[in-house]
C-alpha cells in the first residue's frame, strides 16, 4: 500500500490562511491520553487550539454546531450520527487559523488527534465546512489512512438550480487549504458531470499548493479557449464561507 501523499507540489505561498474546524462529540476522561502515534500524528499544529464544551455549557453554547440552520443540514444529511452528537454529554472543539504551507502535515496531523478522539470516547464528528456529520466508523471510513490526505475526501462539490434552467455546480471546503471554493454558473444540464469533473480537478490542484490569478484560465477539453477565472466573493459569503474562483459555463 502507497504511503498518503500530504505534499504540494505546486505550492507557492498565498497570504489567505487556512481555516480548520471539527467538533468531537463524545463523553472523555478528564486527563486525555491519546495515542497519536496510532494515527500518524504528531499533535494539534500550532494556531489549533482544542476547547472541551462540558454538559453543563452546550445547553447555553452559542457555537453550537447542532442548531439553528446549519443544524437542520446535518440532521438531514445524516440523522443517525447527528442524534449521537445530540446525545453526547460532551464535545471537543478544534479550532484554528494557519499560514499558508508548503505540505499538508497540518491537515494530516488534525485528523490523526480527530481519529484519536475517537479511540478515546468520540462517537460523532462535525466538519462544518462540507456540512457534515460522521458517526465514529462513518469517520473511520471516509478517512481511512490510505485515503486520508486525497483533497476530494475534504471538500463538498455541490450542484445546485440556476437561472435558465441550468445548473450551479460549486465547492465548500477549499478554506482547509487556504485556496478559494469554485464557483462554475450557467452550466447545461447536459455539462454537469463535466463540470463536477472540472472542480474536482481544480479542488486538486488547489490542495496541491497550485495559485490561480483573477483572469487565469483552465484549459477544458472541448471549450474552445478555455475558462476563464474571476476571483472574488469574502470570508463572509454564506455560500462558500470562503473566497471564491467564479467561472462561467461557454453557451453553445
Amino acid at each position: 500500500m502507497s504511503e498518503p501523499d500530504w505534499s504540494r507540489p505546486h505550492w507557492s505561498r498565498d497570504e489567505a490562511k487556512a481555516m480548520l474546524v471539527y467538533f468531537v462529540f463524545g463523553e472523555f476522561a478528564p486527563e486525555l491520553k491519546l495515542d497519536l502515534s496510532a494515527h500518524g500524528s504528531t499533535g494539534l499544529p500550532a494556531g489549533v487550539q482544542m476547547g472541551r464544551i462540558p454538559r453543563a455549557m452546550l445547553a447555553h453554547w452559542e457555537g453550537h454546531p447542532l442548531r439553528g440552520a446549519l443544524g437542520e443540514l446535518l440532521r438531514e444529511g445524516n440523522p443517525g450520527a447527528f442524534e449521537a452528537a445530540r446525545k453526547a454529554p460532551e464535545c471537543l472543539m478544534l479550532r484554528g487559523e494557519l499560514p499558508d504551507a508548503d505540505s499538508l502535515g497540518y491537515l494530516r496531523d488534525t485528523l490523526g488527534v480527530v481519529a484519536a478522539l475517537l479511540d478515546a470516547g468520540g462517537v460523532a464528528v462535525v466538519d462544518p465546512q462540507i456540512l457534515e456529520t460522521f458517526d465514529a466508523d462513518g469517520w473511520r471510513t471516509r478517512y481511512a489512512e490510505a485515503v486520508r490526505a486525497e483533497p476530494r475526501n475534504h471538500v463538498l462539490v455541490l450542484c445546485h438550480d440556476d437561472a435558465e434552467a441550468c445548473a450551479w455546480v460549486k465547492t465548500r471546503g477549499m478554506r482547509k487549504f487556504a485556496r478559494p471554493d469554485v464557483s462554475i454558473r450557467r452550466v447545461p444540464q447536459t455539462e454537469v458531470q463535466r463540470a463536477g469533473a472540472v472542480a474536482a480537478r481544480l479542488v486538486e490542484l488547489q490542495a496541491r499548493g497550485m495559485r490561480f490569478g483573477d483572469g487565469s484560465t483552465l484549459d477544458v477539453e472541448g471549450v474552445p479557449g478555455g475558462l476563464r477565472m474571476t476571483r472574488g466573493g469574502s470570508l463572509e459569503d454564506p455560500e462558500f464561507n470562503n473566497t471564491h474562483l467564479e467561472l462561467v459555463w461557454p453557451s453553445a
